[in-house]
């Protein structure tokens, strides 16, 4: 099980595990229960590049379509193709086996990162 603890979240639902300068990032167990079955993942390519804030894929559940924000500014060098194979590992492993994608960082990070205890207030 990942330390909750040691990750930082967005506002749009997104967890941060920074290691140096690459980020892993995935959503939140709260948004992929809010989402449903999560049926589709649209990720970025491998190599593209990602500006905080900016929508970067997209993933569908049988609720509904939701965009997914790019929480870093940076370069992406690695998607979760498993994700992209079976979009339920977002569901069944939100802190594992479900993480999106790795970026590489560039610049500071946003100064509107959430740690745990204030992402649960956020979602409460």
């Amino acid at each position: 099980m990942t330390d909750l603890t040691a990750l930082s979240y967005t506002s749009e639902h997104e967890w941060i595990a920074l290691e140096g300068d690459i980020a892993t990032v995935g959503i939140t167990d709260f948004a992929a229960e809010k989402l449903g079955d999560v049926v589709f993942v649209e990720l970025p390519a491998a190599e593209s590049a990602v500006s905080a804030g900016d929508v970067c894929g997209e993933i569908e559940s049988t609720k509904s379509v939701g965009e997914l924000y790019a929480p870093l500014t940076g370069t992406v060098i690695d998607v979760n193709d498993a994700v992209v194979d079976d979009p339920s590992l977002v569901n069944a492993e939100p802190f594992a086996g479900g993480w999106l994608i790795k970026i590489r960082v560039e610049g500071d990070l946003p100064g509107d990162l959430l740690d745990r205890a204030a992402y649960e207030d956020l979602t409460a």
